[in-house]
């Protein structure tokens, strides 16, 4: 089975609303590794790593509205999994 890379970039009211730690709690639930982490911005950095099924189904939690917070807009990059996290944490 081969991994892959998510980062997505979450815009929106995410931050101080338990977003990283509903996140941490999906990513765990679909077996993924990797983090969530505030940035400076006000924005969400997620990464991920794992199948791209749950990947995707990753992504498609985040856009789906029943988040802490308000997500505007979610950006998504894929690339090959670099395999340097484990467990799923928040940052």
């Amino acid at each position: 089975m081969t991994t892959e890379r998510l980062t997505a970039w979450v815009h929106g009211y995410v931050q101080g609303v338990g977003f990283r730690w509903w996140t941490r709690a999906r990513a765990l639930e679909l077996g993924l590794v990797g983090y969530a982490a505030n940035q400076a911005d006000g924005r969400v950095l997620v990464i991920a790593e794992g199948p791209r099924d749950k990947l995707e189904a990753l992504l498609a939690l985040l856009r789906s509205g029943n988040t802490p917070g308000t997500v505007d807009l979610v950006v998504e990059q894929w690339d090959s999994a670099r395999g340097d996290v484990t467990g799923f944490v928040e940052r």
